[in-house]
């Protein structure tokens, strides 16, 4: 069975970064490489959260949701780690 992961990332300018893929360890790699256009220059980056989901259509349509504006919030409130 496929699963779709939703993450979000803790970049070193304390700013937050939102994906979605099928395999997560290789998205990751990706990251660390500056491979990736936002967290290119964000580096190093952290797994702050992640959350699986069996359902592609469900997958995206909540990383659509947490960039959005009551998304963010709600991620601010229940997804991050304050310390």
């Amino acid at each position: 069975m496929d699963t779709w992961t939703v993450y979000m990332l803790k970049c070193a300018d304390d700013t937050h970064y939102t994906g979605c893929t099928m395999n997560l360890e290789k998205r990751l790699i990706r990251h660390r490489r500056g491979e990736v256009k936002y967290t290119s220059t964000r580096l190093p980056i952290e797994v702050e959260t992640y959350i699986v989901f069996t359902d592609k259509y469900k997958a995206f349509y909540f990383e659509k949701y947490l960039k959005s504006g009551s998304g963010r919030a709600f991620a601010l409130k229940r997804l991050i780690v304050k310390k």
